[in-house]
């Protein structure tokens, strides 16, 4: 019971700073050496200095030219100059950290020989995509917008692939919309070209049909009927030919006359339809929007960012303080058990 006594009164305050005045020269020591040596093996021979750059961008609300611009049946309160939300930021996020990025990136800058990786090592893909994801940092703001955050040893080559990775987000997203857009447009123009065929041919069948006398069949053939039987009852015999060979015409052409200008009606409406689609997808596949709002482009810092020596000083130097402090009190605590034991042996 007295040792464990003696072993909680090691670490209460008392105890503490008596071993701190006791042993306060070596502590000294200790301090000055955990400074000297951390503030050598935090400089730039040990540890690479880092600067960082930053661009804060917002993503677009909308995505779809055509349906912001053109088409009256989009039913959305979003137009095209307005910050998207949570999903846009999402998806842009889930684009940056994409690796159609990140090799474009690491092609352009030759990031395997900036990072000193030897191209024959057996994982040098592994270490320069370590390499990239330490330095490469994407997240979302607390005003949700997007941080691309870069570090690197050169200041300037910070700055100029934090905004390059900015142009590229755009660029991408961009181009992975144009690939869908274009597959569209050519489906589209398929079925338009297609319809504006079968509509050119009814409607050549049409004039055919008109040539024969066939314009309009129903008052046509109401109008030939009436003066018929006005023309029999007369006894007009020459005028009964006539109109029979008329009415004759009528039976022949008259019910494809009716079918093609049906279905021609009705394929205009059609053609009508999908010429707004084939417009809407033309723009979509050749025209491009910005998907993203630059609040803050990168520059040059002058300053490094890592590492923090003085912050690195001073933890080292506490750690070193605090350890030093916990075993000159241990000893003490167990000298002191010694020299308690020794001293009762000595009474018997």
């Amino acid at each position: 019971m007295a040792s464990e006594n003696k072993a909680r009164q090691l670490f209460t305050s008392a105890a503490l700073f008596s071993v701190i005045l006791k042993y306060r020269k070596p502590l000294l020591i200790v301090a000055v050496l955990a400074v000297a040596l951390s503030a050598i093996f935090s400089g730039p021979f040990f540890i690479t200095p880092l600067y960082k750059s930053e661009v804060i961008l917002y993503p677009t609300a909308s995505n779809s030219i055509s349906k912001v611009l053109l088409s009256n049946n989009f039913n959305n309160s979003k137009d095209i100059l307005e910050f998207g939300e949570d999903e846009q930021t999402e998806q842009m996020l889930q684009v940056l950290n994409s690796n159609k990025i990140r090799d474009r990136i690491i092609e352009k800058y030759s990031l395997m020989e900036h990072y000193d990786i030897k191209p024959n090592e057996k994982y040098r893909h592994t270490k320069l995509f370590n390499a990239y994801k330490d330095n490469f940092n994407f997240r979302r703001t607390e005003f949700m917008a997007v941080q691309i955050t870069v570090f690197d040893r050169d200041a300037q080559m910070a700055a100029n692939m934090a905004n390059n990775v900015a142009r590229l987000l755009d660029s991408t997203i961009n181009r992975m919309q144009k690939d869908v857009a274009s597959k569209a447009f050519r489906i589209v123009g398929q079925e338009y070209n297609q319809l504006k065929d079968e509509v050119q041919a009814k409607e050549d069948s049409l004039t055919k049909l008109r040539e024969l006398g066939v314009h309009d069949y129903e008052s046509q053939a109401e109008m030939f009927n009436r003066q018929l039987a006005i023309e029999m009852a007369k006894g007009n015999e020459n005028g009964v030919r006539r109109l029979q060979k008329k009415l004759d015409v009528l039976a022949l052409y008259g019910g494809a006359y009716v079918s093609l200008r049906d279905a021609l009606e009705h394929d205009k409406k059609q053609l009508s339809e999908l010429k707004a689609k084939y417009e809407e997808a033309k723009v979509d596949a050749e025209e491009s929007l910005p998907h993203t709002f630059i609040v803050s482009s990168a520059y040059k810092a002058e300053k490094k960012a890592y590492p923090i020596r003085w912050l690195i000083v001073v933890i080292s130097t506490l750690a070193a303080l605090l350890l030093s402090v916990v075993v000159l009190g241990i000893n003490d605590f167990y000298q002191s058990e010694k020299s308690g034991g020794a001293k009762k042996k000595s009474k018997r």
